[in-house]
């Protein structure tokens, strides 16, 4: 085992009363050990997640954590220990120590398995107790951790309580003197993940990795390591058995036979003769599943399953390959943080953040800025094709030693949590914008290599931290934050360095291009409508820029989202997102919502409003940017022609689809209508039209799924705001939005729901209850505007 390795193993003796006094299977025989599953693999899981009281810690006579009185009702699972509207959020509300306690039951079927607690993230430091024996605390916010704990629990009840320590600690990516301001997002505090009993024979699989090699050749192959975990050494032989499957098709095998020299030890094996299997690629991402079996006499022991895909992706000096083809890399930065609940949203929310970066987005890379993101985002991103970079927790700032132990275990388990999604094209090993620490960042690499040798490693560079670059720097892709201007004001992108690939990991921001050289408050949808219209025409010049030399691998701009900081934020809301907190996209996304083949879907999105109000009495101006995938626009204003437009390919040359530029200098008086046709040649494509007539504005009430399960944690967005009478957004609406719930769900969120704050638009999330079914109805309410309903139908949860 790894001296990193993060899973705690209890070797104590339990109370009386202990499972360790439930007659189980022995694991020594005559003949070695005993098959503990003569009818198939063992492959148990309890989940933990329901059911849970909380409450700030206040400490028994004997020191263990206790709930204050006041904790009656219980919660589940992800959870965030403060209720958070989606703005003002104060880091004092959850920097303190929490306890999570639940009862528990081992299933009979658990007998004579070892157990495991398993966590997916707790944040920021977790100590669990299980029936008054303390385990081993675990410091930092965003991976998983295990305990073994076979011999502490008991054949009835057990209790579990988990003491979540949510304070400013000495953990990446805190720990700064200067407290929660100093790092550019918040960290709101609880248990963000699933708890689990995980159950397994005595002898079991603990880890798989499997590394494609040569898929591009006809020698391809996976080579699969195997970490196997044993209470004790055995002489017995043991047999692995590696099945690779598209769907149900079983399409190559491999197996080894071995012994346990050592309780821990890792054994390999190869995957060959792989002549027909189909690449993974952004456009056509197939995904295989690896079935590995540890056999014990012929009878299968223990099963560990792994989703994969073939593909190669290389950084040159000449720009990214995958399979072989030259990309440009296409992308945006993406915090985690979500409106109401911080980190602790459900696995439905989570892989929505990844359907939208690349199907409405088209982003085909996302960099997880800036800590490991939820298993539930890279899962779908391996579905879609979106291509991952992820890196460890951070933000600037270097700590101590120990603050830098952590951060190589994090390095560890990012790596060992993550290395077979086939997305993740690059491991980030430094810290975020931080200064050269030579000798941290060769640990952080060679650890990297030594978990997998298949990926790059890199970590974003400022002007700051490429002083003596070649002497310092460690990793095998320079990637660079560039937020200069050009002289004439637009996105200024370096040219690439010479003799390493390299990349641009962020540009555009909240940089105030121009004669400021400072960071502006920009982009805010109840902000300045001349800053709000730019910024899809910034994030376009970065792109064109970054393409400008096939040196450059390309451009992960920033951001995807408005998140939580108290870092030039309004009201705790920092707003460089060309998308909003709660998904719903700004003026700024109209360069990225039109970068698509018009045959699969033909976009005109206008990066103004059309709107004539007190904030917009000039309207969209002399040079109104209309982003479009078609060949040519034809305006129309109150039904007359105005004006044939086409792609200002000269000026931004390197993007697929440039924005057009119309003169809309009109006046408003008259509240008049614009409409804009698209034609792909001399077809139709698409027609939108625009009111600025406000009295026929309208209620929208819109949500992401029409089906829920009922766990208790699930959850959809319910986005709403003004629109016209075409459906076109209207900026700056005031008043409040009601809202009411029928049926079995909770709403997540503001209610009623203030829309001046927020630019005119805002979202609620709907989440289910445990074990209830039937339908939801969810009416929305506005004094001018009218009213909306909408249905949602919750299923009972898959067993």
């Amino acid at each position: 085992m790894s001296k990193l390795s993060r899973r705690h193993f209890i070797r104590r003796s339990a109370a009386s009363g202990a499972l360790a006094s439930i007659p189980v299977l022995k694991i020594w025989s005559a003949t070695g050990i005993t098959p503990l599953a003569k009818k198939g693999p063992a492959r148990r899981a309890l989940s933990l997640d329901r059911d849970w009281l909380v409450s700030r810690t206040k400490s028994s006579s004997a020191g263990e954590p206790e709930l204050k009185a006041s904790a009656t009702s219980s919660v589940t699972l992800p959870h965030c220990v403060t209720p958070l509207s989606w703005q003002k959020w104060d880091p004092a509300s959850w920097e303190d120590v929490w306890t999570y306690r639940r009862d528990f039951e081992i299933p009979p079927e658990f007998k004579g398995l070892r157990l495991f607690l398993y966590l997916q993230r707790a944040m920021v430091a977790a100590t669990p107790t299980v029936n008054g024996h303390a385990l081993p605390r675990h410091l930092g916010g965003f991976l998983p951790f295990d305990y073994e704990i076979t011999h502490l629990v008991r054949e009835k009840t057990n209790t579990l309580s988990i003491a979540v320590d949510s304070r400013w600690a000495n953990v990446p990516p805190a720990g700064s003197p200067k407290g929660p301001s100093s790092i550019d997002y918040l960290l709101p505090g609880g248990i963000s993940g699933s708890v689990e009993l995980r159950a397994v024979p005595h002898v079991f699989i603990k880890e798989v990795f499997a590394k494609p090699v040569d898929v591009l050749t006809k020698d391809r192959r996976l080579e699969v390591t195997c970490s196997i975990d044993c209470e004790q050494t055995m002489p017995a032989a043991i047999r692995l058995v590696a099945t690779l499957r598209d769907g149900s098709r079983d399409i190559a095998h491999a197996s080894k036979n071995f012994s346990l020299a050592q309780k821990n030890q890792d054994v390999s094996l190869t995957v060959d003769e792989l002549k027909n299997v189909m690449l993974w690629d952004v456009e056509k991402p197939h995904l295989y599943d690896l079935v590995v079996t540890l056999f014990l006499d012929g009878s299968p022991l223990h099963t560990c399953e792994t989703r994969i895909g073939f593909r190669e992706a290389r950084f040159e000096l000449d720009g990214f390959f995958l399979n072989g083809k030259r990309l440009q890399l296409f992308g945006l930065n993406r915090h985690e943080l979500y409106p109401y609940v911080g980190f602790a949203a459900p696995d439905r929310v989570l892989r929505r953040d990844a359907e939208y970066l690349r199907r409405d987005l088209n982003c085909n890379i996302v960099r997880c800025s800036h800590y490991p993101q939820s298993k539930a985002f890279l899962d779908a991103c391996d579905e879609l094709g979106l291509l991952v970079w992820e890196e460890i927790p951070g933000w600037q700032y270097i700590g101590d030693k120990s603050w830098q132990d952590i951060a190589l275990q994090n390095v560890e388990d990012m790596i060992r949590r993550d290395r077979n999604h086939p997305s993740i094209v690059i491991w980030g090993v430094r810290i975020n914008e931080s200064p050269n620490d030579p000798n941290l960042y060769r640990r952080t690499r060679e650890i990297a290599k030594s978990l997998d040798d298949s990926r790059p490693t890199s970590g974003s560079m400022t002007p700051s931290s490429t002083k003596d670059w070649r002497e310092s720097w460690k990793e095998d892709v320079f990637a660079f934050d560039d937020y200069h201007a050009a002289p004439d004001g637009s996105v200024g992108i370096d040219a690439p360095l010479p003799g390493v690939p390299y990349m641009i990991a962020e540009a555009v921001g909240q940089y105030d291009y121009g004669t400021s050289k400072s960071f502006n408050r920009k982009y805010r949808k109840a902000g300045n409508p001349t800053e709000q219209m730019q910024q899809a025409l910034l994030h376009a010049q970065a792109h064109s820029k970054g393409a400008a030399s096939s040196h450059c691998a390309g451009v992960i701009a920033w951001c995807a989202f408005d998140y939580a900081s108290l870092m030039n934020a309004y009201a705790t809301v920092k707003c460089p997102g060309i998308v909003d907190t709660f998904r719903i996209p700004k003026l700024g996304a109209s360069f990225y919502l039109a970068q698509i083949d018009p045959r699969v879907r033909p976009v005109i999105e206008p990066s103004f409003y059309w709107d004539f109000g007190p904030r917009t009495p000039a309207g969209p101006g002399k040079r109104a940017a209309i982003f479009s995938n078609c060949d040519r626009l034809d305006i129309f204003i109150d039904g007359k022609f105005h004006a044939t437009v086409l792609p200002d390919a000269k000026n931004l040359p390197n993007i697929k689809y440039p924005p057009f530029f119309v003169d809309l200098s009109v006046a408003g008086a008259g509240k008049p209508e614009l409409r804009i046709d698209g034609y792909l040649g001399s077809r139709l494509l698409l027609s939108r039209s625009f009111s600025s007539d406000n009295t026929t504005d309208q209620l929208s009430l819109h949500s992401d799924n029409t089906e829920l399960q009922a766990d208790g944690s699930d959850a959809t967005r319910v986005a709403f705001g003004t629109v016209d009478r075409f459906g076109a957004p209207r900026p700056f609406a005031e008043g409040e939005v009601s809202l009411q719930l029928k049926g079995p769900g909770l709403i997540v969120g503001d209610n009623p729901f203030h829309l001046a704050d927020s630019g005119g638009v805002g979202a609620i999330w709907i989440k289910s209850l445990p074990n209830r079914t039937g339908r939801i109805v969810l009416t929305a309410s506005h004094s001018s505007l009218g009213r909306n309903s909408l249905s949602i139908t919750v299923r009972r949860s898959p067993v």
